[in-house]
C-alpha cells in the first residue's frame, strides 16, 4: 500500500516538503493542506508586489493545478485543518477525514499584533501573504499617509516600496535602532539616514499604544504622540504558529517554536515522534555560533528544512538537518545590507567577549566605473578568536560575501585561520585584488 503523506502549510517549507517526499517515494500518496488562496510564493516579493515593481502572477511560483499535473500532489486551497488525531492518525479538514502515515507540520508563523485597541479598524493590515498585499495596494488608492508599525527588514522595505509611490511613510519602531536584534547600532543607523534621506520618517524607542479612529484607521498614538494616517501596516515580527502543534502535544522549546530532532521529528515530553516531522517558521533550530536554540526565520532555511522534513517522511535515507548560521539579505533603498551569526547584541547576550574588525572600500576595482561602496564588519571571540558573526553594507554583491563569512563561521574557523585559509576571485569589474572582506579580518586579527 502506498505510504499516505499529509503536509499543512504551503509555504516554502511545506511545497518543499511535498516535493522532497516525492522524490524519495514516486508512489507516494501526498496531500498538502492550506488556508491560503495562494501556494508556492515568496512573502520577501509581497513590497515589491504592493508597489507594482513585480506583478502578483509572478510571485505566485506554481499553483495547485501545477502540483497535481507535474508531481501528483494533492493541494487543497482555503481548507483548514480543523484537527489531528494522532492516535488514530488521521487530519480532519473540511468536515472531512484523511488518514496519514507521516505528517509534516509546516504552519509557518503569524505576525505578531500587539494587545492594543483599534487593531481591528478598516484599513489596519498585516504583511504575510499574497492576499494580504493586494489588500493593502487595493487600499491605497485613496491614502496619502501610511505608518508602519515595526522597523524590521520587511518594515523597511515596506516604508520604501510605499515612498516611491508618493506616499507620506513614518515607521515607528520601540527600540532604538532600526533591524533591531540581527544588525549592529552603527550599521543600522547608516540605513537609517539613508531612508530618511528619502523623505521616511522614524519614530524610534515608541511602542505602538493604539490605532485610533471611527471604523477607519485615522491615526496611531505611541510613546504618547500621536500620528495621523489612512493606512497602518503592522510589520511586528513573527512568531511561531503552534496551534496544531499543541493539540498534539508537541514540545514547544524556549523560543516558543517547536523542537525538532536532526531528522526534523517532533517531540512529545522528550521523546521523539516518529511519524511527525516539522520544518519552517513553527520550529527552533540548533545555533551554529553557539550550542544552544535559535530561531532561523527564512525561505532559505525553510527550503533546506522541507527537503529534510519530506524525504524523511517518505522514508528515504534518513537525512539530517544541522546547526545554523541563518545568513540575510535584503536591498534597502540604493543600499544592500547583510547579516550572518551573531550581532554585537546576541553575542553579549550568550556572554561573548567580542572583537571586531571593519575595513571599507569598493565592489569593484578602483579604476574601474561603477564601484560602489563596500563596508564589512566582521565580529570574533576574544578569547577563541572564532569569527562569530559579520555584517555587509554594500551598493551591490553583498550576497556572496556574507555567504562566504557564513561558511567560515559554519566551519569554525578563527581569524587567523581565515587569513590562512581563504582566498578571493579577482576582476576588476567585480572586486577589488584583495577583497574588503580579506581587509576586514585583517583588522579583526590586528584587535585580537
Amino acid at each position: 500500500m502506498a505510504k499516505r503523506i499529509i503536509v499543512i502549510g504551503s509555504g516554502a517549507a511545506g511545497m518543499s516538503a511535498a516535493s522532497a517526499a516525492r522524490e524519495a517515494s514516486p508512489d507516494a500518496d501526498i496531500t498538502v493542506f492550506t488556508e491560503d488562496e495562494d501556494i508556492a510564493y515568496s512573502p520577501c516579493a509581497i513590497p515589491w508586489g504592493i508597489e507594482g515593481r513585480s506583478q502578483w502572477d509572478e510571485i505566485v511560483m506554481h499553483t495547485p493545478q501545477f502540483y497535481s499535473e507535474k508531481r501528483n500532489i494533492r493541494v487543497l486551497t482555503k481548507t483548514k485543518v480543523e484537527s489531528v488525531d494522532g492516535e488514530a492518525k488521521t487530519v480532519t479538514a473540511g468536515g472531512e477525514s484523511y488518514p496519514y502515515d507521516s505528517l509534516v507540520i509546516a504552519t509557518g508563523g503569524r505576525v505578531f499584533v500587539p494587545p492594543i485597541a483599534g487593531t481591528d479598524l478598516k484599513n489596519v493590515f498585516v504583511v504575510r501573504t499574497v492576499r494580504d498585499g493586494k489588500d493593502i495596494q487595493a487600499a491605497l488608492s485613496d491614502v496619502d499617509r501610511v505608518v508602519i508599525g515595526g522597523a524590521g527588514v520587511i518594515g523597511l522595505e515596506l516604508a520604501v516600496s510605499l515612498r516611491e509611490m508618493g506616499k507620506d511613510v513614518t515607521v515607528i519602531e520601540m527600540m532604538d535602532q532600526v533591524i533591531p536584534r540581527i544588525a549592529d547600532k552603527d550599521m543600522a543607523d547608516e540605513i537609517q539616514a539613508h531612508l530618511e534621506e528619502k523623505g521616511i520618517r522614524f519614530v524610534m524607542k515608541a511602542p505602538i499604544q493604539a490605532v485610533n479612529g471611527d471604523g477607519r484607521v485615522e491615526s496611531v498614538t505611541a510613546a504618547g504622540q500621536e500620528y495621523p494616517c489612512g493606512l497602518m501596516i503592522f510589520a511586528t515580527g513573527v512568531r511561531a504558529n503552534l496551534d496544531i502543534a499543541k493539540s498534539l502535544g508537541l514540545d514547544v522549546g524556549q523560543l516558543g517554536a517547536l523542537v525538532a530532532s536532526p531528522t526534523l521529528n517532533a517531540y512529545r515530553r522528550g521523546r521523539l515522534v516518529p511519524d511527525v516531522f516539522v520544518a519552517g517558521d513553527v520550529m527552533q533550530c540548533e545555533s551554529a555560533v553557539m550550542p544552544g536554540a535559535t530561531m532561523s526565520q527564512l525561505g532559505s532555511t525553510a527550503v533546506r528544512q522541507g527537503r529534510v522534513a519530506g524525504h524523511n517522511a517518505a522514508d528515504g535515507d534518513k537525512m539530517l538537518f544541522g546547526p545554523v548560521a541563518s545568513p540575510w539579505v535584503s536591498v534597502i533603498g540604493d543600499k544592500q545590507i547583510a547579516g550572518t551569526g551573531l550581532s554585537l547584541g546576541l553575542a553579549s547576550w550568550y556572554g561573548i567577549d567580542t572583537v571586531t574588525g571593519k575595513a571599507e572600500g569598493l565592489t569593484r576595482a578602483r579604476y574601474y566605473p561603477g564601484g560602489m561602496e563596500l563596508k564589512v564588519k566582521v565580529i570574533a571571540d576574544r578569547t577563541t578568536h572564532r569569527i562569530v558573526g559579520a555584517q555587509i553594507i554594500a551598493g551591490e554583491e553583498a550576497t556572496g560575501r556574507i555567504d562566504w563569512l557564513t561558511s567560515a563561521i559554519i566551519n569554525g574557523m578563527t581569524a587567523e585561520d581565515f587569513l590562512v585559509r581563504s582566498e578571493n576571485a579577482y576582476c576588476p569589474p567585480t572586486s577589488m585584488v584583495k577583497d574588503v572582506v580579506i581587509s576586514a579580518v585583517e583588522d579583526l586579527c590586528r584587535h585580537l
